[in-house]
């Protein structure tokens, strides 16, 4: 017979340190020759990011040894840090962004030698970065996106796509780093080469809007020397966004973009592109679902076009599958596999397509597609189950009523641990996670830190409130100038509904997230009384000051979307933000925090807390050295997410002795 155990008290072999080391994803997948190439999460090593490589015969090893770093820092989100390759006799070089100096560098693996730089170190502000590079070794040059810092403030940066030398003549001069577009737009992605070398597409976009508000499809002409000639746009515009530009064998523009309700990929043909209006159509028109997504960092991939003129597409409502289009008869036919959910980087090699997948029982790991044969199989970062995987959690995929009669998606995972059963009597406690972005998603697969808690017997509701990707345009607007009051709505309509059905404790409620999530964790705890207790992680605390001068170029005016124009509602940014209602807490919280944020600074970690100074309210702030916008270091994870149980078990009355006890301050 199974023990009984109240919910909360369930011992448990997912530990915090099981969980830190599991966390991550490996991403911006490619193929170099026969091999393909990946970064990967080092937890372990100071949180880096690993290149890796599957040689031919099916060896996984790493490119570049610690303390290397596989990481961008352009948008401060990065993008495809490195691009490779494949010489005959020589071997592969690559082409890669070092985070600690966000310098260019070339390596030879195969060759014996070190790393060299490719660009300077500027003092300048942040500096000089790249991101989404492409090698071009016919020109000997390695053509990437270009931020360049010209004054101290976040602000002050432009962006250009730029053409840097492969001998290293610019590592000591930016005079040598050839400039091919000019910097009318404030951001751009990198540049994609059309099949016969003539021309080149790329997205960009201006402040105020967001990538997922509105891009342009950009197309010029290669100079040998000069930069990009007889430039114009597409497609998209203020109200269409374009995602993803690449070409297809023939010559044609393949694009995603949502002039209607859903990113869909569409197609320009080469005689189209020099007509005086380019029509774009569509190549999966009428499926109401998504083939892109959120552009949040620079050279995600959702599609790949394949020599066949065949076209590999990640697509999807809700959660994702990667398919095989027919571009001419609109046929796509969906891989075999239990994958549910595809990250937004594809590479194609002949006949294969390798990407990155997960599943509720899976995480992230690298999959081929052969698409002769419609075999998949794991040929990287492969799952392994560290616990007996009886102990995760299964999601519900579950669709609530909100405000105004509105759906609302979530995944709900309810405790589960096959040693105990609850009394009969009792119902478990409950955390709501709210996702960032807020224009983000939050997919159905395996994540230990929510089996952390469910076998422990702590239920977890994930809310794709409004605003969320994965849905529709209309969806994700329904935030526009709603920022703190759908998403607040939304993840409280989702508690009430567990509690009210008798799936949750009404008693033992709380609400976590980081960044966007923080947000709105700390509006809930200052909005609503639905709550006992929250975890807020790198929040955004203060809308005035982030609007200002507060946060980094990439969000600097996103506000203007998410709550509206400042000039024009200056009471709303003040309204809103918790940081001006901190009288209206009234239960326990936990606020962690990067101290090298530069996207969610600490400083409103700490105008918050000297708000709360002397309120009675119990609460812990734990800041972490090294630590950015996202933590990333297995130490750090460990203690944010013990402390982070003990905050429940504290608040919900439930005793255990196997984490360190929080010491809640008032």
């Amino acid at each position: 017979m199974v023990p009984m155990g109240a919910y909360g008290t369930w011992p448990s072999p997912i530990d915090a340190a099981l969980a830190a080391s599991h966390d991550g994803r490996p991403d911006f997948a490619g193929v170099v020759g026969e091999e393909v190439w990946w970064t990967a999460p080092r937890p372990a090593e100071g949180g880096r990011r690993a290149l890796m490589r599957r040689r031919a015969g099916g060896a996984e090893e790493s490119v570049l040894p610690a303390p290397w770093n596989v990481r961008s820092r352009v948008i401060e989100y990065g993008g495809r840090p490195w691009a490779a390759a494949a010489r005959s006799g020589d071997g592969p070089l690559v082409v890669f962004v070092h985070h600690s100096d966000q310098r260019l560098y070339v390596f030879e693996p195969d060759g014996g030698g070190e790393p060299r730089p490719l660009t300077p170190v500027s003092g300048v502000g942040g500096g000089l970065r790249w991101v989404d590079p492409v090698v071009l070794l016919d020109r000997g040059e390695v053509w990437c996106v270009l931020e360049e810092f010209t004054g101290d403030a976040p602000t002050d940066v432009r962006r250009v796509v730029a053409a840097v030398p492969l001998d290293g003549s610019a590592a000591e001069d930016r005079a040598v780093v050839r400039e091919l577009t000019d910097d009318r737009h404030r951001f751009v992605t990198g540049p994609r080469l059309s099949p016969d070398g003539s021309r080149v597409a790329w997205i960009a976009w201006n402040h105020p809007r967001m990538p997922w508000d509105g891009t342009e499809a950009m197309v010029g002409e290669v100079s040998r020397t000069g930069p990009f000639t007889a430039v114009r746009c597409v497609a998209g515009g203020p109200d269409e966004s374009v995602a993803q530009v690449d070409w297809a064998p023939d010559g044609s523009l393949l694009l995603v973009s949502d002039p209607g309700n859903w990113w869909e990929l569409r197609r320009i043909r080469p005689d189209a592109l020099t007509g005086a209006e380019p029509t774009a159509t569509g190549l999966c028109e009428g499926r109401n679902e998504e083939f892109g997504g959120p552009l949040w960092k620079i050279g995600l991939q959702w599609f790949q076009p394949l020599d066949s003129g065949l076209i590999a597409v990640i697509h999807g409502k809700g959660s994702t599958a990667l398919g095989i289009l027919d571009p001419e008869t609109g046929e796509l036919v969906d891989a075999a596999g239990p994958w549910t959910e595809w990250a937004p980087t594809l590479a194609a090699h002949g006949t294969r397509v390798v990407g990155v997948a997960a599943s509720p029982r899976t995480g992230y790991e690298v999959v081929e597609l052969d698409t002769r044969t419609g075999r998949t199989r794991v040929i990287g970062a492969a799952h392994a189950d560290a616990v007996d995987p009886a102990y995760y959690p299964e999601p519900q995929i579950r669709t609530f009523t909100g405000p105004d009669n509105r759906e609302i998606h979530a995944h709900i995972y309810p405790p589960h641990n096959p040693d105990r059963v609850a009394p009969d009597d009792e119902l478990p406690p409950f955390v709501v996670w709210a996702h960032g972005g807020p224009t983000g998603h939050a997919p159905p697969v395996l994540d230990l830190e929510i089996a952390y808690f469910t076998s422990r017997g702590i239920g977890v509701a994930e809310v794709n409130y409004g605003g969320s990707t994965g849905y529709g345009r209309e969806y994700r607007d329904r935030l526009r100038e709603q920022w703190g009051v759908v998403d607040v709505e939304d993840c409280a309509a989702v508690a009430e509904a567990l509690a009210s059905e008798g799936t949750a404790d009404p008693d033992r409620l709380a609400i976590r997230g980081g960044s966007a999530g923080g947000w709105t964790t700390a509006a809930s705890l200052t909005g609503t009384d639905v709550y006992a207790c929250g975890t807020i992680i790198y929040p955004i605390l203060d809308l005035m000051g982030w609007a200002t001068d507060e946060t980094h170029d990439f969000e600097s005016q996103y506000l203007e979307s998410l709550v509206g124009p400042l000039a024009e509602v200056p009471g709303r940014y003040r309204e809103r933000s918790p940081i001006e209602h901190v009288d209206r807490i009234s239960v326990p919280f936990l606020l962690l925090q990067g101290l090298d944020d530069p996207i969610c600074p600490p400083v409103q970690s700490e105008r918050f807390l000297a708000q709360m100074a002397g309120r009675g309210i119990p609460h812990a702030y734990i800041a972490f050295e090294g630590e950015g916008h996202g933590f990333r270091r297995a130490e750090t994870m460990i203690r944010a997410l013990e402390a982070e149980l003990s905050l429940y078990a504290q608040t919900f009355g439930i005793r255990r002795t196997d984490v360190p006890p929080l010491e809640l301050k008032k």
